[in-house]
């Protein structure tokens, strides 16, 4: 490129300090304006705008004025010009550049564009997919250009922080054993060893451990992870992460660490103070109180546990939840519950379709219904269960909620209390949104809370056997150890666990982990892996545990998540340069694509026709 295509200034930066300097620019025309003898284009670099003036007054511009009516949108220009005021009433106070313009000398049409698919604007309406398409055009919006910013901006904050605090930054291999984790791996296979094959990581779980075993002791990546699941909204199959692991440091070491890195992030790029210390809860607790282990806490409508006021009904929608079911080892407990929520002075403005999109809420989360009371101006309990309630149970109702006239109450039962809390977390979460307790994205007051104390085990009755809650490596409390060696109480033993939560939404989690090759051989075991199983996955891992493993643990961020609630956008995607689909595909190159049949024969694959 000739070095007269190279640019003195960028299209963001300059201002009234610059008038009558001799100044070069080059960009994308966003808009193009002919009025007859002057045309003028608004030129655009991910700075900024600023307005370029063709003028056939101004001297030798006859070749200039030429080439000006030739342009259109998108195309890419470079311009040698003199900035001089815009004219009196012509200026933009929303531009940084909005009081000048530059009055062009020389010009060069350095790429011609075809009409863009979409006008390359903040506010236009185009479907989702024709954006994916054409990704490259996308991005030349200045929101999402932001947005990258404001990511780029967001790691190197956190990169300079966890420098301070003597972290350093180590990556780990891409290609690596399928360790699985919960989700499926992407599986490579090996064309030099056919037959086998790499999965890549779906985090650097085992590996950031064997760093603690090393002795790197506090360590850092921005790794990429890659997780072969079904997507939604705030999940693509490839995402990045802050993954942090420190060692002889326990939560209260840790927290102080994390939470100060978020202030900055928050004091910086918003310029909003974040109180430090967090609040703490227990997972209990937040189900218990929000049916969720990711609360929003910036708002009321708690649930509350009605089971004791129908501990003796006949209503068998309640009586089916309240019986006792079978637990591990031959116990038998009541393991679901009756709970609900209360809306004040809602009774008359909740319509029945109101009220059926509701129970489709709490459908979508396994409840078989949603059972709503009103309160009439006399005291009296409308509901279509309301004959089933003896007058006892309508008074110690009214008792425990606190009911008054107006008053809506929406109660969920089940026999099974993650449908319960489920199902009412999201409802609780609907109801919110529709009487305004929930800010827009990017407005409000932050509210972080750290999660803690999650169950280290589930119990399913249908499999008769339990599952990690999390990750198999996620170590007990240090009060619940000697229950997990000896294999007691297995479905009440509480992980050495924590998630960092921001309204509503979980932006890291972690845990301390299992240390010792013995507890960490007993962890296998409960999951129903044999010794065969567990030499197979994890004898890499089990083995370097003999080595002398320090106490460690750690936690990691999700940067798409944290980066899209900097920027107050909903879905991932607009903080990502090149995300995929719901559907996990790449609109603009087309992939996941076919491979060649040479390809596959050197692999050693063969692909079943389909049909």
């Amino acid at each position: 490129m000739s070095s007269r295509f190279v640019r003195s200034h960028t299209c963001g930066e300059l201002g009234v300090g610059n008038l009558e300097q001799e100044v070069t620019l080059c960009g994308w025309v966003a808009k193009r304006r002919d009025h007859g003898g002057l045309v003028f284009c608004d030129l655009r670099d991910r700075y900024g705008l600023t307005q370029i003036t063709f003028d056939p007054a101004f001297p030798g511009t006859a070749a200039i004025m030429e080439k000006a009516h030739q342009i259109r949108g998108e195309f890419v220009l470079w311009v040698r010009g003199k900035v001089r005021n815009r004219p009196q009433g012509m200026t933009n106070a929303k531009l940084k550049t909005g009081q000048i313009e530059v009055a062009c000398t020389g010009l060069e049409i350095l790429s011609e564009a075809k009409t863009p698919p979409f006008a390359i604007e903040d506010d236009v309406d185009v479907s989702e997919n024709l954006r994916l398409k054409y990704r490259y055009l996308d991005l030349r919006r200045p929101a999402l250009q932001r947005n990258l910013q404001v990511r780029h901006r967001m790691l190197s904050i956190v990169r300079n922080h966890l420098d301070q605090n003597q972290f350093i930054e180590v990556e780990t291999p891409i290609l690596y054993k399928s360790t699985p984790e919960g989700a499926r791996d992407f599986i490579v296979p090996s064309r030099l060893h056919q037959g086998t094959f790499y999965a890549l990581p779906q985090s650097p779980q085992t590996l950031k451990q064997l760093l603690m075993i090393s002795g790197m002791d506090r360590y850092y990546q921005i790794a990429r992870c890659f997780r072969d699941e079904d997507l939604r909204a705030d999940r693509q199959p490839e995402f990045s992460q802050i993954d942090i692991e420190v060692s002889f440091m326990d939560e209260e070491a840790l927290f102080p660490i994390l939470e100060s890195m978020v202030q900055k992030l928050w004091k910086e790029i918003l310029g909003v103070e974040v109180q430090t210390p967090f609040p703490r809860m227990p997972f209990a607790e937040a189900m218990a109180r929000y049916g969720s282990d990711k609360p929003d806490v910036r708002f009321g409508l708690e649930l509350q546990d009605l089971s004791e006021v129908f501990a003796h009904s006949t209503f068998q929608v309640f009586q089916r939840a309240l019986e006792k079911r079978p637990g591990p080892a031959g116990s038998t407990e009541i393991r679901g519950s009756v709970r609900g929520i209360v809306l004040p002075g809602q009774a008359e403005k909740f319509s029945r379709k109101d009220l059926d999109d509701l129970q489709a809420t709490g459908a979508s989360y396994g409840a078989k219904g949603l059972l709503w009371i009103k309160v009439q101006p006399n005291g009296e309990l409308q509901s279509p269960a309301a004959k089933f309630f003896t007058d006892a149970e309508k008074q110690d109702l009214a008792k425990c909620l606190g009911l008054q006239p107006g008053h809506l109450v929406l109660i969920v039962a089940d026999p099974r209390n993650k449908v319960v809390f489920d199902a009412l977390g999201a409802i609780r979460l609907a109801c919110g949104q529709r009487l305004g307790l929930i800010p827009p994205l990017g407005e409000g007051k932050p509210a972080f809370l750290w999660v803690t104390r999650f169950p280290l085990l589930e119990y399913d009755e249908k499999e008769g056997r339990f599952y990690a809650c999390h990750h198999p490596f996620t170590s007990p409390r240090p009060e619940f150890f000697d229950d997990f060696v000896h294999g007691r109480n297995l479905d009440r033993i509480e992980a050495s666990a924590y998630d960092m939560v921001l309204n509503g939404v979980e932006v890291g989690g972690g845990s301390l982990r299992i240390y010792r090759s013995d507890v960490q051989a007993a962890m296998f075991k409960i999951l129903g892996l044999t010794a065969e199983e567990a030499q197979t996955k994890f004898g890499f891992f089990m083995e370097a545990l003999q080595y002398g493993t320090p106490p460690h643990g750690g936690l990691a961020f999700g940067v798409d998540r944290l980066a899209a609630l900097l920027c107050g956008v909903g879905p991932i995607r607009d903080v990502m340069a090149f995300p995929k689909t719901a559907s996990g595909t790449d609109l603009m190159a087309e992939s996941p694509s076919p491979v060649s049949p040479d390809q596959l024969v050197e692999l050693g694959i063969a692909v079943p026709k389909k049909g």
